[in-house]
């Protein structure tokens, strides 16, 4: 008797942007890329860690996280919220700028 195949996995489609960005706000001015994407990896895989900044380099108090899958970004949103980073409570929901 054989058996049967595994399915392949699904390839990224055209068109709309999955969710994989998430917006962090609420983040304590001094809140660097290197302090946050550490707490961002217990969700899952970080494809990139950007913090806001002012033309003058003053953080804007907010951050853009790429997770490398949907699930990652989603799990923060609902694992993350309110994780103190540098003593503040963080803000997490999905980045729709896109």
């Amino acid at each position: 008797g054989g058996g049967g195949g595994g399915g392949g996995g699904g390839g990224g489609g055209g068109g709309v942007e999955e969710h994989r960005r998430v917006y962090v706000g609420n983040l304590a001015w001094g809140v660097t890329a290197a302090d946050l994407e550490p707490v961002m990896r217990s969700a899952g895989k970080t494809v990139s860690v950007r913090v806001l900044t002012e033309h003058t380099g003053r953080s804007k108090g907010c951050a853009i996280v790429e997770f490398a899958s949907v699930n990652g970004a989603y799990k923060a949103i609902a694992t993350l919220r309110d994780v103190e980073v540098c003593g503040r409570p963080i803000f997490l929901r999905e980045d729709r700028e896109a």
